[in-house]
């Protein structure tokens, strides 16, 4: 795992790039390093504000003119079993999830390749070797898991596992009142299920087992086709979800952050957040 000493976690700004989700935009985010012993519980706060992890990276949208991005947690209790989830469930009923330590595999990283050059044939992910594949799942300083979806076999009731190819992958954080959906792929050429679907609603079950309120589902982007078949699982007006945008009170947690920009413009951009991040004026750092 990638470390960084660091006593005080410290939050920067990216340069402005096209945005990979709306034509026409420019996107930019503040981001911090996890790491260390501080870093679950780091992770746990800033993820309850409404950033998401990447590797050992906490990360959130910071874009002046755009708040498309909305980042959104289901209400595990509130959760409704509409007619097409149910039908999405239903059709997945042959399918095990075995959850398994954040330990990569040759078999993973095929299908992953598949799902990119199906799905996303123009991101920037496309370009990841193996070794980044591992970094992705293997560099964190969190409780992280993966669940493997694969058929049912004849001892799937005794193993936990489902058997044959590997169908579709959640790399996961558990937090300790939810789980967080890090990144997911699966088959693209499977036809059955909606697998994306399947796995949210796969990991709601599996947090109203575990008695967890939440499940974290990364960014809505309004305006955007990248939602894809889980959109009505992530939409922010969904009864059972709930925004993460610095509109509730919660608990804060005072770190400490390098500023690229001009003070106001930096408070702007915190006050999207209700984690307590304070500007300081220190020398620049824009990657």
């Amino acid at each position: 795992m990638t470390r960084h000493p660091t006593d005080h976690p410290q939050f920067y700004l990216t340069a402005p790039a096209p945005c990979p989700y709306l034509e026409g935009k420019q996107e930019r985010k503040v981001f911090t390093h996890l790491v260390g012993q501080g870093a679950p519980a780091l992770n746990e706060v800033l993820t309850q504000g409404g950033f998401r992890r990447s590797q050992n990276i906490a990360y959130r949208p910071a874009c002046e003119r755009c708040q498309a991005c909305v980042s959104v947690r289901v209400r595990v209790d509130d959760f409704k079993w509409t007619k097409s989830f149910r039908r999405v469930w239903k059709s997945g009923a042959d399918i095990v999830g075995a959850r398994l330590p954040a330990s990569p595999s040759a078999e993973q990283y095929d299908l992953f390749r598949d799902y990119l050059e199906a799905r996303h044939e123009n991101g920037g992910m496309t370009e990841m070797s193996v070794l980044d594949y591992a970094m992705m799942v293997e560099d964190t300083h969190v409780e992280t898991l993966v669940v493997e979806y694969r058929r049912r076999g004849p001892d799937s009731y005794i193993t936990g596992a489902g058997e044959g190819p590997l169908l579709a992958v959640a790399l996961s954080d558990q937090l300790t009142d939810g789980l967080s959906m890090v990144y997911s792929f699966y088959d693209p050429d499977y036809t059955k299920t909606a697998l994306g679907t399947y796995m949210i609603l796969d990991h709601i079950e599996r947090a109203r087992r575990m008695r967890l309120p939440y499940v974290y589902l990364g960014y809505w982007v309004a305006g955007s086709a990248k939602n894809g078949l889980q959109g009505p699982l992530q939409a922010p007006g969904a009864p059972w979800s709930e925004r993460l945008d610095g509109r509730r009170r919660g608990r804060l947690h005072q770190v400490t952050l390098v500023r690229a920009l001009p003070q106001d413009r930096c408070l702007r951009i915190l006050s999207k957040t209700d984690v307590n991040i304070s500007c300081v004026n220190r020398p620049v750092f824009v990657l």
